[in-house]
């Protein structure tokens, strides 16, 4: 469980292909030691387990069922993640309830800059824009978001100075792709009204 909130940021060092999935190497400074083994990590909003570490570089697989619901299928090196480590007791959540579980992947329309500010707009599948509700809460690329406006293709985001410097939206540019987790919150409400029709 994660909240969304963004303090550290890892690239990535190698690649391994597998015949059903992936195994990627992330350095960073987050504070872990090897007693972390089995430790979830959020990667650019994606829940996934630290397998080794060494040298503040990181090891996770990823099956391919994470490769097919995520971005990370088309991940190069030196490729820059968002990371997150999970929630502990008595943590503030400044954010929103993130479970690490990317819903589909949404591609950048356009960034424009706006004083200080940034705005995105995003194109979403269409299967999933009827989740989005406006002022709702979002997870983008592992970033706790707020949509400020639903589109036609999907939604738009207003990025503050400090966000989009301390995360990796900073790199983003149009056509980019970015990993979509949908508020659970959101999906279990229309869930629940779904099934009493």
């Amino acid at each position: 469980m994660f909240n969304g909130i963004i303090y550290n940021q890892g690239i990535i060092t190698k690649i391994i292909k597998r015949p059903k999935g992936l195994n990627i190497f992330v350095k960073s400074n987050l504070k872990i030691s090897k007693k972390d083994m089995g430790l979830s990590v959020a990667c650019d909003g994606v829940c996934l387990t630290l397998i080794s570490y060494k040298s503040k570089i990181m090891e996770f697989y990823l099956s391919k069922e994470t490769i097919i619901r995520s971005k990370f299928k088309f991940l190069k090196t030196r490729d820059k993640l968002n990371l997150e480590l999970p929630l502990k007791y008595g943590t503030k959540i400044s954010g929103h309830i993130c479970q690490g579980h990317v819903d589909t992947v949404g591609k950048v329309l356009s960034i424009k800059k706006i004083d200080k500010s940034f705005l995105f707009d995003f194109d979403l599948p269409k299967k999933e824009r009827k989740h989005l509700i406006e002022k709702a809460s979002i997870c983008v690329n592992g970033i706790s978001l707020t949509i400020s406006k639903v589109t036609k293709k999907g939604f738009q985001i207003w990025i503050i100075p400090h966000t989009y410097k301390e995360t990796n939206l900073s790199t983003l540019k149009k056509s980019s792709l970015v990993n979509i987790e949908i508020d659970i919150l959101s999906k279990y409400v229309r869930n629940y009204f779904h099934g009493k029709k």
